[in-house]
């Protein structure tokens, strides 16, 4: 017979890290029967065609073998994408979520910190806490622009094993000044941490740091770009990618997991690359609608949208959650930020979507104020 069980006996949540039970998960909105709005996604779909060309290669796949070469190519094709200098080196991660943990990972030292601006990606502090290190968040200006002297200061007080800049930054869609960031940088550079510029919105931007890494590459040794396809348009295949000068690089790849990128995502990064045409003409879409969003929001009374260099549009309305409560009903789903930072208040998030989507975002919100 088995032994009963008493109060006394140790449960099983109590192997569970206390601070681990006392986080809250990452949240993903149930968006069925909704238009979806609220993830930074590309909305276009591929041709019926452009499906066919992409099963059939998928078909081809040799599943039953861990990825090999195949890995080895996409690795090549993003490095033509990007175009970092000679002497860099790339590094893969199943999306980007993978690599900002493993950078955790990676400067796991004790004492070790990370900071970055807030309101900003939750992933940073998320990495920090699970790994065990401290979290320094610097509150961005009321216009979300970056405080320079507070992010000065702040790396001059607690000297991080990495900085964050999203460059434009999420959920703001913000892209910071060039000379704050370049000092920033160099501050970070002499206290002997990273700077990772997050570039995850590059594909609207009208800019990217790795023109400035080109221009002056002795100056950027210790800075990192991490980037993914997500939103040029394969949110669901996950594929991240992590630029670097090669002997760093080779550090920080020795905590990747072996394999961590599967075949099939792979390929469907390739079959992206081989189309660039048709996903750069996507994202030229988006950006027109993103200008023609910011014309009629503009109109909206009590409406006052903040400018965006990404497929997101940040706004602040009268009462966000009346708001979104009222577009939710009204069939449209958006992102309520307005809990996530005291910046943040009455704030709701918008993704760029079609045409036809907008305009009905548009109608959703102007009945729900």
């Amino acid at each position: 017979m088995n032994a009963p069980i008493s109060s006394a006996t140790p449960k099983p949540l109590a192997r569970i890290r206390h601070d681990v039970q006392g986080m809250h998960a990452y949240a993903v909105q149930d968006s069925r029967g909704l238009i979806k709005l609220d993830a930074m996604e590309n909305p276009h779909r591929l041709s019926p065609a452009l499906q066919a060309e992409l099963g059939a290669r998928l078909g081809q796949v040799a599943v039953n073998r861990y990825p090999g070469e195949r890995i080895d190519a996409l690795k090549t094709a993003l490095w033509g994408h990007a175009q970092p200098p000679a002497d860099w080196s790339l590094m893969l991660g199943n999306g980007s979520d993978e690599l900002i943990s493993l950078l955790a990972l990676a400067c796991d030292l004790p004492g070790a910190s990370i900071l970055a601006p807030l309101p900003g990606f939750v992933m940073y502090a998320m990495s920090a806490q699970l790994q065990g290190l401290a979290f320094h968040g610097v509150p961005l200006t009321a216009d979300f622009e970056l405080d320079e002297a507070a992010m000065l200061a702040a790396i001059a007080r607690h000297r991080p094993a990495i900085v964050y800049l999203a460059y434009p930054n999420n959920p703001t869609g913000t892209l910071w000044d060039e000379g704050a960031i370049a000092r920033i940088i160099a501050a970070q550079g002499a206290a002997g941490g990273l700077v990772v510029m997050d570039e995850a919105y590059q594909p609207f931007a009208a800019r990217s740091w790795i023109e400035n890494v080109r221009a002056a590459p002795a100056q950027h040794r210790h800075v990192l770009i991490l980037r993914t396809l997500s939103k040029y348009g394969l949110a669901g295949v996950r594929i991240g990618y992590l630029l670097g000068e090669a002997t760093l690089m080779a550090e920080l790849d020795k905590v990747r997991p072996p394999y961590n990128v599967s075949v099939l995502n792979a390929e469907c990064a390739l079959f992206a690359l081989g189309h660039s045409d048709v996903f750069a003409a996507q994202a030229q879409d988006i950006r027109a609608q993103r200008a023609l969003l910011f014309e009629a929001l503009a109109r909206l009374p009590g409406v006052h949208a903040f400018p965006s260099q990404a497929n997101m549009i940040l706004l602040r309305v009268p009462d966000a959650n009346k708001a979104f409560e009222g577009m939710r009903a009204r069939g449209v789903l958006v992102k309520n930020v307005s809990k996530m930072h005291a910046l943040l208040a009455q704030c709701l998030r918008l993704t760029v979507g079609t045409a036809d989507e907008n305009a009905q975002m548009l109608a959703a919100l102007q009945a729900a104020l």
